[in-house]
């Protein structure tokens, strides 16, 4: 089966960066602007990905403007879009891209229409059939650490022998990355408390040595 609205030139380029490099991490800050000093950090490791949690308030687009534009190396996109106006301000921010946690079909075509590429967030079959023929190609699987690393490819035979590009999401920290992929997803969201492993809580301090080296693993042979 292939989808019933063909991928977008942007569905196709994101499925492609994340096939280089399967992984993505998920920020959720009041104000994004203070996240520079360490995406200098993440974009000097290799980190390709990331999202910022929309809040569609005043002066958030803004400030998500300037991060993406003082990151060109990093292809970064919004999360948590579930209403007209987080679309709006993800458009107004210049993302490269969306991910919603829920599929909702008028958020799917307002989008579309637009020339904005959402992924629509799927859990059941029936949701991952219908975010399949309504999207752009791609499905975020939410909540993944609640259904489990098999539960996507139990799916596989009963859908009809294939899939959609699947990027598991929710409740996933860094050493879930590869037994996910393994177990048959294509790229799997991590929460930014995940970079914290091996820092005391409430640590201002961010160990990045795990996600260097996760990095690295995931490299593809030259």
């Amino acid at each position: 089966m292939t989808s019933r609205w063909p991928p977008t030139s942007r569905g196709t380029e994101l499925i492609a960066s994340l096939r280089c490099q399967p992984l993505l991490v998920v920020f959720r800050p009041e104000d994004p602007l203070r996240l520079a000093p360490l995406f200098e950090e993440l974009a000097a490791l290799g980190l390709i990905h990331a999202e910022l949690a929309c809040q569609p308030r005043a002066d958030w687009s803004g400030q998500c403007r300037a991060l993406i534009q003082a990151f060109p190396s990093m292809r970064l996109g919004a999360a948590s879009i579930v209403s007209k106006d987080a679309l709006h301000a993800a458009r107004e921010a210049g993302f490269s891209y969306g991910v919603s946690p829920v599929l909702d079909r008028p958020l799917l075509v307002e989008a579309s229409a637009a020339g904005f590429l959402l992924v629509p967030g799927v859990m059941t079959p029936s949701e991952v059939w219908a975010g399949w023929q309504w999207g752009p190609g791609l499905v975020k699987l939410f909540p993944a650490a609640a259904l489990g690393s098999m539960y996507w490819s139990r799916l596989r035979d009963p859908l009809g022998g294939s899939l959609p590009f699947c990027v598991a999401a929710g409740g996933l920290a860094l050493e879930d990355v590869r037994p996910w992929l393994a177990a048959g997803v294509n790229a799997v969201a991590v929460g930014s408390r995940a970079l914290r492993v091996g820092t005391p809580p409430g640590s201002e301090t961010i160990d990045l040595e795990p996600l260097r080296e996760l990095i690295t693993q995931l490299a593809l042979p030259t």
